[in-house]
């Protein structure tokens, strides 16, 4: 099989990317948070990834995440660490992540040959991550990888978003848009998060979004209907295979049969957990 850029995208957003995820959203994770003091949320959201780097604080993971609003980021961090060490956080994920994934896909799944092949699949494409310039991979590429099957599924899914997601932030703002504009033109695909989870997920308001959705207009971006221009359509396009071609390093490591089998199991995960109610409803689209 030839190994083909869409096939990276394809693979990231159908399966590694919601299989990360699904922990976002899980009360296993608010409830293990909860128990170490912590539950606001957001300020979950925030320390979930960024304990990886440490006791940081608030310029290191606003320059890392991009998309979330500074002050509120200052308003929590590096203050959070006083409550629980990233040692304990990382624990509390890890925790959640093997109680969350246990209950979306049941004993049989989790315990399923296809699992054990789809975590070194996976572990086999971290190989060729790259750590330069990608601080959140690069970070969690120092944690230990774990030993049950689905959680090493897990840990790799989580190496191979980050790895993604710090491209992305390059390819962002090669295409001159700060974090709103990226956000509010995602949205405006009907593939990015609703509104309302950008305010509740990233610490923004109505007003700070209607700016961005302005911005946009003025640079011919959205049409008077919040639409997305073709000058709009092609600058996202443009993000997403500046982002494909920068992601593409694990992929073609692990080689496009590889990535063509990975694809389909984790896939086929995705879609149980999703059946499962691993997500919300409303998360995606215009909102």
């Amino acid at each position: 099989m030839t190994f083909d850029l869409h096939t990276v995208r394809r693979c990231s957003q159908s399966a590694i990317n919601p299989f990360h995820s699904s922990v976002y959203f899980s009360p296993d994770l608010a409830k293990e948070f909860a128990a170490l003091g912590i539950t606001d949320p957001l300020v979950v959201t925030l320390v979930t990834r960024a304990a990886a780097m440490g006791t940081v604080g608030a310029g290191v993971v606003s320059a890392a995440f991009l998309g979330y609003r500074h002050d509120l980021v200052a308003r929590h961090l590096p203050a959070v660490w006083e409550t629980a060490t990233p040692e304990e956080v990382l624990a509390a994920r890890l925790r959640a992540a093997d109680s969350t994934l246990r209950r979306l896909l049941g004993p049989e799944t989790v315990d399923s040959p296809e699992l054990a092949e789809a975590a070194e699949l996976a572990l086999r494409a971290t190989e060729g991550c790259t750590r330069a310039a990608r601080t959140l991979c690069s970070a969690h590429a120092d944690l230990p990888v774990p030993g049950e099957p689905h959680l090493r599924l897990w840990h790799a899914t989580t190496l191979l978003r980050e790895h993604r997601g710090d491209g992305h932030v390059a390819a962002l703002l090669l295409a001159g848009l700060d974090p709103l504009e990226a956000m509010a033109a995602h949205t405006a695909s009907g593939q990015g998060l609703t509104p309302k989870w950008v305010r509740t997920t990233r610490g923004w308001e109505q007003e700070d979004l209607d700016a961005a959705v302005g911005r946009l207009r003025e640079r011919g971006l959205l049409d008077a209907a919040g639409d997305l221009t073709e000058e709009g359509k092609d600058l996202r396009e443009q993000v997403e295979s500046d982002t494909d071609r920068l992601d593409s390093a694990p992929y073609r490591h692990l080689g496009a049969d590889g990535v063509a089998r990975l694809t389909e199991i984790v896939g086929g995960f995705v879609a149980k957990a999703a059946q499962a109610g691993a997500f919300p409803a409303d998360l995606i689209g215009r909102g």
